[in-house]
């Protein structure tokens, strides 16, 4: 192969990883073997041939996000077993140093894969490489083999008897049409399975959860005024905000925040408009919140709630949507470091019918942001 080989330089830069890294310790390929094998270590021969200079076979993404893990920090080394860290055991410096060795990584393996050098042994598929950089990097991607669980509220009753095909002994019954928020439903577990591939997504009804979806992590959409598991979680969390959703009583519908000891409101924008009593809505707000869950400590809860679905769906697009994503992304690392429990409330303006995504970079669509 030319020196300059793409597939060269990815072997090449792993093998500096392990070689000179840290000028004062020089990781064995067993050692490797272990901190990446999270428990059972892989093979020595395979960590060889990833570093191989004659002949490179290319680690699967998994492998690399484990790279930029383990050596983000030497205390992957302390101790008498090598190990991965978690998120959680991280220090922000650390934090930092794990993403930015991961976009490199995934970036070496973009120009390989380009390369023609996708073993079908060890690479699944050849995606293209800015895309794969932006999902394995953003915040809807989970370390692998943990389940995901998306829950959403279901329609009263009263709704569902008006919604067609949302009786069980209805031959044509279709049940994503008992769920609430479907914009935001449809657009969140696309992104999910293609950010974990190797992640069990799964969709649940709130109130009708079973044991093993509490030890998942949940993303709840929607707010509290349907789905109990947003209401659950925002009395369990220490939150700053809460959002009150008396429909009944005109002008309480708000996200409610403290700061520095003073109370404030963030309502929703509607405008009036004749044989339309709710009016025309104009802007929502909504919250994004993560925590650690507060029903497993190793997983998290997710929080998506706008005070209507509008403002649900456009909360989920400023981590999904391939315009904004990366950029959103990167200011929640800018804002909020390590942190394990933080929140932004955000407008989400629409336009001619149209739920436009929010851009946290800007300042004009952040109300409200905290960190614990």
């Amino acid at each position: 192969m030319d020196s300059q080989d793409s597939r060269q330089l990815l072997a090449r830069r792993l093998r500096e990883l392990r070689d000179d890294h840290w000028p004062d310790r020089k990781i064995t390929q067993p050692q490797l073997a272990q901190a990446l094998g999270d428990g059972k270590p892989l093979s020595v021969p395979l960590i060889s041939s990833w570093e191989s200079q004659s002949n490179p076979r290319i680690p699967p993404l998994a492998r690399l996000e484990g790279y930029a893990a383990v050596f983000a920090t030497s205390r992957s080394f302390d101790g008498d077993e090598p190990r991965r860290l978690s998120p959680e055991e991280m220090t922000d410096e650390e934090t930092l140093a794990m993403t930015e060795l991961r976009q490199e990584l995934m970036a070496l393996r973009g120009n390989a894969m380009r390369a023609g050098a996708a073993d079908p042994e060890t690479v699944v598929a050849k995606p293209v490489s800015e895309v794969e950089i932006s999902l394995s990097t953003g915040f809807w991607r989970f370390v692998d083999g943990n389940d995901i669980t998306i829950v959403c509220a279901q329609w009263p009753a009263h709704m569902l008897a008006e919604i067609p095909y949302t009786k069980k002994d209805d031959p044509d019954y279709i049940e994503l049409l008992t769920y609430s928020e479907l914009d935001a439903l449809f657009e969140l577990h696309g992104h999910l399975r293609a950010a974990n591939p190797a992640n069990q997504v799964n969709l649940r009804i709130a109130g009708k959860l079973e044991s093993d979806d509490y030890s998942s992590h949940l993303i709840s959409l929607g707010g509290i005024d349907w789905n109990t598991l947003t209401s659950t979680a925002m009395r369990k969390l220490p939150l700053p905000v809460q959002q009150i959703a008396h429909w009944d009583t005109p002008g309480e519908q708000y996200f409610q925040v403290e700061e520095n000891g003073e109370i404030a409101k963030h309502r929703p924008e509607l405008d009036g408009a004749v044989g339309r009593p709710k009016g025309i809505l104009r802007e929502d707000v909504a919250l994004f919140a993560r925590a650690v869950s507060p029903f497993n400590r190793e997983r998290t809860v997710t929080i998506c709630s706008g005070m209507y679905g509008r403002g649900t769906y456009g909360v989920v697009r400023a981590l999904t949507d391939v315009r904004f994503r990366d950029r959103n992304s990167d200011y929640l690392r800018s804002r909020f470091g390590n942190s394990d429990t933080y929140c932004i409330l955000s407008r989400v303006p629409i336009v001619d019918g149209a739920t436009l995504t929010p851009d946290w970079t800007t300042g004009d669509y952040t109300l409200f942001e905290w960190c614990r």
